[in-house]
Formats: structure tokens, C-alpha cells, sequence
């Protein structure tokens, strides 16, 4: 019987090779004359050497951590629990727990140094240029309210949409995450819905201010191998038709194999490794991805980390 960690990275494997032929034919029939170089899209979010410390403590907690993201771009980070993965995300939202802060190196959302930003920005920003969705959805959601009221609350803070177009959006929204019957889903409570109805909620709320960024930290953790499929396929899709750039943060090579196109390997706070996807999970340099990847065999992962094309001597 095929696993999920199977089918994930036999998809991804295919989606790879198909996207790299077709980005070769685009360059090609796009390649820039002599003296008009080619322009490079702006990075909508720039992590530079960044340091979180815990000041409690006194001690430094994520040592030095960079990656940009662009457009329709999406970058993984994996690595096991306290690697410091959420903190690097939550430094990226400007919602550090208390006590922790950037001791070193800058964030900047859209060519915005998150440094200077006053809560005013802050509040402009979140929703509308950057946006997240955690584990567990059911914690992010009023219980007292139906889902379609949150959703459409978003869209009038955020778009200054009247109450009428807000309703009609929010069923749009429904349906663009694929949730079946939008307009009864609209009406229900969250604790009507399913594990998986919820993260599809949590996911239209997130998207609705139509933001460049999207945060998914262990967005399919809890949900049943199935439902988690569905939920990468529509981040996928989300990031195809919209231009969406993905941080997704799990502790499962195999998810960050079918939507990534980076991937960052934390250990205790520290990068070990980073670099193209592909080339990671192919030819892993450090001891650490080297075991995350054997624990994944068992699964049957190794099947589908077939031998890279042999480079020309």
C-alpha cells in the first residue's frame, strides 16, 4: 500500500521536473536582448542573520538565520522540536513571546525593516501584506461566532468591505478552499466542522486581505494523512494562481519536498543546512539531514529518493 510520505514525494519528484521545463522554455522565449538584463523580482520577505535571544535567560536562542522569499516562491524549514523554527516565524510576524526579541541581523517585509514599524504598521501589515496559519485551528477561532461572520470581519477591517460584500466575499473565499456547500459552511460554527473544514477556514481568513505572504507553521500536523494532502495541494494551488510566497515550517521532509523550492534544516537553533530542495534531499551534506531523511525510510521514503541525473564528466 502506498504511503503518504510516497505519494508526496513521487508528486513532487514529477511537479520538479515538469516546472523546471517549463521555467526553461519561459526563459528561453523571454531571454533578455544584449545590454537589457533580465530583472529579478524584489524579495517580498528578507530574513538577514537574524538572532532571537531570551532575555530571561540571558541567552541567544536562533543564531543567525537568512533566507528572502519572492513572489510565488516558497521556502521550508524543518528540524525537530525547540529548533527554533516558530520563533524565526513568529520574529517574521512581530509576535515574539514575552521576553524574546531580535538581537541581531533584520527582517524586512516588503522592503519595510520591521525594526522601525509602530503598532499602527504593524496592524496594516499582518493580514494585509503578511499573514499565518498555525496548528490546530479551532485555538485561532471565536467558538461563539460563525465562521462566515470572522471571515467577513477580516475583509471589512481589512478592505473596508460593506457588510453585503463582505457576506458575498466570504462565500467566494468558502469556495476558493474548497470547501464543499460554502454557503452552509458559512452559517456553522466551528465546532460543526471537522479538523480539516477548520484548516480551510483558518486558511480563508488568513488569505482574505489578499496577502504576498503566507505562514504556515505545521499547518497539517493534526490532521489525518488524507486531509493533510488536500490542505498541500490547495497551498499549492494558492501559490500558483495568486503569486502566494510560502514559509512552511514542518517537522516532515516529505511535506517540504512537494511544495518547496528551499529548505533550511534547523538544529538548536542553528541553520545546518540550506539549499535547493532538490539538492538536499539528494545529496545531503550534514549528519543531522542525513538522519531526518533515514527516519523517514521506514515510510518508504527512500523509493522515492531515486538517484539524481549523473552530471556530465
Amino acid at each position: 500500500m502506498t504511503t503518504l510520505s510516497e505519494k508526496i514525494l513521487t508528486e513532487a519528484e514529477s511537479e520538479i521536473e515538469s516546472e523546471a521545463e517549463s521555467q526553461a522554455e519561459i526563459e528561453e522565449s523571454t531571454e533578455p536582448g544584449p545590454g537589457h538584463p533580465a530583472e529579478q523580482p524584489s524579495p517580498v520577505l528578507a530574513v538577514r542573520d537574524v538572532r532571537i535571544s531570551d532575555r530571561a535567560g540571558d541567552r541567544e536562542i536562533v543564531h543567525g538565520v537568512s533566507f528572502t522569499l519572492t513572489p510565488g516562491s516558497a521556502v521550508g524549514i524543518v528540524g525537530e522540536s525547540g529548533s527554533g523554527k516558530t520563533l524565526t516565524c513568529r520574529a517574521a510576524l512581530g509576535i515574539l513571546p514575552a521576553h524574546f526579541e531580535i538581537t541581531g541581523g533584520s527582517v524586512e517585509i516588503d522592503g519595510n525593516d520591521i525594526a522601525g514599524l509602530s503598532p499602527t504598521r504593524w496592524t496594516d501589515l499582518r493580514g494585509a501584506t503578511i499573514s499565518a496559519v498555525f496548528q490546530d485551528p479551532a485555538s485561532y477561532l471565536n467558538p461563539s461566532i460563525r465562521v462566515g461572520a470572522q471571515i467577513a470581519e477580516v475583509l471589512r477591517v481589512k478592505k473596508g468591505l460593506k457588510r453585503r460584500a463582505a457576506h458575498r466575499r466570504a462565500i467566494e473565499l468558502l469556495r476558493v478552499v474548497h470547501l464543499r456547500d460554502p454557503e452552509l459552511v458559512h452559517a456553522q460554527y466551528p465546532h460543526e466542522l471537522s479538523g480539516g473544514m477548520l484548516q480551510r477556514v483558518l486558511i480563508a481568513v488568513a488569505i482574505a486581505a489578499g496577502p504576498r505572504i503566507l505562514i504556515a507553521d505545521e499547518a497539517t500536523t493534526a490532521l489525518d494523512v488524507t486531509v493533510q494532502a488536500e490542505i498541500l495541494d490547495l497551498l499549492a494551488d494558492l501559490r500558483e494562481r495568486t503569486g502566494l510566497a510560502l514559509v512552511v515550517v514542518s517537522h516532515d521532509l516529505a511535506v517540504v519536498a512537494q511544495l518547496c523550492d528551499e529548505v533550511l534544516v534547523m538544529r538548536r537553533g542553528e541553520v545546518v543546512e540550506q539549499g535547493p530542495t532538490r539538492d538536499v534531499l539528494h545529496h545531503p551534506r550534514h549528519e543531522y539531514t542525513r538522519l531526518l531523511i533515514a527516519e523517514h525510510e521506514q515510510y518508504g521514503l527512500e523509493k522515492f529518493l531515486a538517484p539524481a541525473p549523473e552530471e556530465d564528466a
